[in-house]
């Protein structure tokens, strides 16, 4: 979990830079994370043991491929061509709190005082690592409404897939499960994307731009998915949502790196606060 969400917590800026250009649509960004994920799962599961899929759990991996997928990358992509990712990454911090009170109604795992101060902690941290690199920022999105209406769907999309799906995913392999699920998605995508594909210039893509939407593909969905999976099979819903808090720790430390963000103590306070929230939702009680 600590893997894909540092992954993810580069998918932003990067998605938001290919996009700017203005060649890459969100519409045919989204399609290259399902369409390229689904390729490179289907690649991979030639060289695993096979596994028989009954229609009715097709059925299901298809709900997953939806709501996992489809519905959570799209709506995110669409939602940061949107608004900034500042306040993209915001609004990512609501998804532990869906997943706590999805959690509790689906699964019968009890709010604690725990997991509620966890939360909080969590998010006071996340939220503060983000408005601090909002300081300096020129970056704005031309539909903020619409844009964070677009990142909290995503959220919610993946609480319920979270808590919908968290017993049934046990029953096949990360490849079995990861290939049905991204071709469903795909299948879902390509009727309302065909004309966007047969009219982009491809090859007026920049090197640039080609290497954020790979890494978009190979790292921000093909390998965070594999991590993702391997989290969600031993990991309770609450404590896969917690994760989210390390993306802004993640954005921070790049920022800091390349010398375009600045360490200050209230920085290292939220860091400290996020760990800490981490750490209360783990030791929490939960449904035996």
């Amino acid at each position: 979990m600590l893997g894909a969400n540092c992954i993810w917590g580069l998918m932003s800026p990067v998605a938001k830079l290919v996009m700017g250009a203005g060649i890459v649509t969100p519409l045919l960004m989204t399609d290259f994370r399902v369409i390229g994920a689904a390729i490179l799962f289907w690649t991979l599961s030639l060289f695993m043991p096979r596994e028989h899929v009954p229609a009715r759990d097709l059925a299901l991996l298809a709900g997953a491929g939806m709501l996992g997928v489809l519905f959570n990358q799209g709506c995110f992509i669409f939602g940061v061509s949107y608004t900034s990712p500042g306040e993209a990454s915001i609004i990512t911090t609501t998804m532990p709190m869906w997943v706590m009170v999805l959690a509790a109604l689906i699964l019968g795992e009890p709010i604690t005082f725990k997991k509620v101060g966890g939360i909080l902690l969590g998010a006071t941290g996340a939220i503060i690592l983000v408005y601090s690199g909002l300081v300096n920022t020129a970056v704005r999105g031309n539909n903020p409404l619409l844009g964070d209406l677009l990142v909290l769907t995503a959220q919610l999309s993946y609480a319920l897939y979270l808590t919908l799906y968290k017993n049934f995913i046990k029953k096949y392999s990360l490849v079995t499960l990861m290939k049905w699920m991204f071709t469903f998605a795909s299948l879902g995508a390509l009727p309302f994307s065909m004309r966007t594909i047969a009219a982009t210039d491809l090859a007026g893509m920049t090197a640039a731009e080609i290497a954020g939407a790979a890494y978009v593909v190979v790292m921000g969905t093909f390998v965070a998915y594999i991590c993702i999976m391997v989290g969600q099979k031993n990991l309770r819903p609450t404590i896969v949502g917690m994760y989210n808090y390390f993306q802004p720790i993640v954005a921070t430390a790049v920022g800091l790196y390349l010398g375009l963000d600045t360490f200050s103590p209230l920085k290292a306070v939220a860091v400290v606060l996020i760990f800490a929230g981490v750490y209360f939702v783990t030791v929490s009680k939960a449904k035996q």
